[in-house]
C-alpha cells in the first residue's frame, strides 16, 4: 500500500492508494480520531482486489491540513469543495465515491455540485437527513480527549455486541491529543452544533441526483437512524438500499466482508 501527499484547492492532502482498475475513492467519518487508515484499514485491502482504492483523510483530520479556525471556517461546504479539488487533482476522471457519515454526506455533497466527477455513489450511514441530536451524537460532538471517552465514542458508533479493539482505542486516541486535530475537531463539531446537525437543508436537492446510488447501513445505528437510510432511498430514485443487521454505524468495520462485497457487487454490475 503506498501513501502520498497531493495539493488540493491549496489543501495539502494525504492518502492511500492501493489496488488497480476503476477507481474507488473510500471517505472515512467525523467522529473525533478519524482517519483514512483508522476507519478503512480493514476494506482497503478488500476493495483493492478489484479497483484502484484510494482512501482519504479528509480536512481537518489525519495528515491533511488542518487550516487555523481563527480564519478558516470548517463548513461542509469547505469539505465539499476539498474533495472535488482532490478528485480533479489525481485526473483520473470520474471516480465511484464511498463515503460513511460525513464522509458520506460530503460524498453527495460532491455528487450534487459537481456531478461530472463522479460514477457511482455509496453512502454508508451517511448524514444528511434532518433528524434529532440523540444522546450519541452528544457523546460525537462532546468529546474531550481521553481514553475513557474514546471508548465511550466507538460504543456509540457500534452495535451493543462489538467488541472495541485497544489499538484502535490508542491509534484513535493519540490523533485526538495533537493540538491541530483538536482545535479543528473543535471547530467542526462547533459548526455542526450552530446548524442543528449535519444535514441538506432541502431535500429537493437530494432528488435532483440520477447517479446510481446504495445506501448502506446498520440497523442498530445509534447515530443515523435506519429510518434515515429509507429516506435516501425514497428521495434517490437510481438507488438500492442494504441493511446490515446486528450492526451500528461503521458497516466497514463491523462488518467489513459484506460491506465490500456489497458495494464491490453494485459498483461492478449495477
Amino acid at each position: 500500500m503506498k501513501e502520498n501527499f497531493i495539493d488540493a484547492g491549496g489543501i495539502k492532502t494525504h492518502y492511500y492508494e492501493e489496488g488497480r482498475g476503476p477507481t474507488v475513492i473510500l471517505i472515512h467519518g467525523g467522529g473525533a480520531g478519524a482517519d483514512a487508515w483508522g476507519n478503512w484499514r480493514g476494506t482497503i485491502p478488500l476493495f483493492a482486489e478489484h479497483f484502484h482504492t484510494i482512501a482519504v483523510d479528509m480536512l481537518g483530520f489525519g495528515q491533511t491540513d488542518k487550516p487555523d479556525p481563527a480564519n478558516f471556517i470548517y463548513s461542509q461546504e469547505t469539505r465539499t469543495r476539498h474533495i472535488a479539488s482532490f478528485i480533479e487533482a489525481l485526473k483520473l476522471g470520474k471516480v465511484h465515491l464511498v463515503g460513511n457519515s460525513m464522509g458520506g454526506m460530503t460524498s453527495l455533497c460532491v455528487t450534487m455540485t459537481r456531478p461530472e466527477l463522479v460514477d457511482k455513489l455509496v453512502l454508508m450511514g451517511a448524514a444528511g437527513i434532518k433528524a434529532p441530536i440523540n444522546e450519541s451524537l452528544r457523546v460525537i460532538m462532546g468529546y474531550e480527549p481521553n481514553r475513557e471517552n474514546m471508548v465511550k465514542l466507538i460504543k456509540a458508533l457500534t452495535n451493543d455486541d462489538f467488541v472495541v479493539d485497544p489499538e484502535l482505542v490508542e491509534y484513535r486516541l493519540k490523533l485526538t491529543m495533537e493540538p491541530a486535530t483538536a482545535a479543528a475537531y473543535g471547530a467542526i463539531m462547533k459548526w455542526i452544533g450552530e446548524q442543528g446537525g449535519l444535514y441538506i437543508p432541502n431535500e429537493s436537492d437530494i432528488a435532483k441526483v440520477k447517479h446510481k446510488t446504495l445506501i448502506v447501513g446498520g440497523k442498530n445505528d445509534k447515530v443515523v437512524p435506519p429510518e434515515s437510510n429509507w429516506r435516501f432511498s425514497q428521495l434517490l430514485e437510481n438507488s438500492w438500499l442494504h441493511l446490515i443487521p446486528r450492526c451500528g454505524h461503521w458497516a466497514m468495520i463491523e462488518r467489513p466482508a459484506e460491506f465490500a462485497a456489497v458495494t464491490g457487487w453494485f459498483i461492478r454490475n449495477a
